[in-house]
């Protein structure tokens, strides 16, 4: 079943499966947000939201949606793909991301800067975001939230206790982080050799990191 449904995947994105956005004038103007589970993305990007209202677009968040959205012909694949700790096929996160933006613009353009947290994930991510996005959107800078792995592992098994999601355990937690230490770590690697990247120490406390987080947004002027 999990290959059949794979294998329509391209099929269906060349015949108008996915997302279809509007012409905008304006680009969105796009932070990536990366680092591995656990090291606070979410909760960091929350704060940022608060501060200079930007608009968050949480990659594994907008997949759950889709997981749990009745009559949703991927939900299956992406339950299966998330639970065994992998990456969803590029395809199906780079229309729900386009979609989201495309949907905040349309009210104002000018609702334009998005953090797009835990995406790219890997080469085949940046790839597709490439073909897609090329010309569609800017990407200024990644946010690199980087923490250890067991610091990682014991904020997700204690956030497991009450976020009800089925990724939160030590078995997905530990092929989750193989998984970004093999995948996402060269994609980081790959924007700092490009000088786009800020690293941020993110085994501090919430509010340290956050000061830390401002000190780089205010620097570079980077304002709502």
């Amino acid at each position: 079943m999990l290959y059949r449904l794979l294998s329509c995947v391209t099929r269906k994105a060349t015949a108008s499966a996915f997302y279809r956005p509007p012409v905008l004038i304006m680009k969105p103007q796009v932070y990536f947000v990366l680092g591995g589970p656990g090291a606070g993305k979410g909760t960091q990007c929350a704060m940022i939201v608060e501060k200079y209202g930007y608009t968050h677009l949480s990659a594994g968040d907008l997949l759950r949606a889709e997981r749990g959205r009745p009559g949703s012909e991927f939900g299956e694949l992406i339950e299966n793909y998330i639970r065994d700790g992998k990456i969803v096929p590029v395809e199906i996160t780079i229309s729900l991301l386009q979609r989201a933006m495309e949907e905040t613009m349309k009210s104002n353009e000018e609702n334009n800067k998005f953090l797009i947290d835990g995406f790219p994930r890997n080469e085949d991510n940046l790839q597709g975001w490439n073909r897609t996005m090329d010309g569609k959107a800017d990407v200024k800078f990644v946010l690199f939230f980087d923490c250890c792995n067991e610091v990682c592992i014991d904020r997700c098994l204690e956030r497991g206790k009450s976020s009800g999601r089925s990724d939160d355990n030590r078995e997905s937690l530990l092929k989750r982080i193989q998984t970004y230490v093999q995948s996402t770590k060269p994609i980081i690697e790959l924007y700092e050799k490009q000088g786009k990247v800020h690293t941020i120490d993110a085994s501090k406390t919430v509010d340290k990191v956050f000061a830390d987080v401002q000190k780089i947004f205010d620097k570079e002027g980077y304002k709502a």
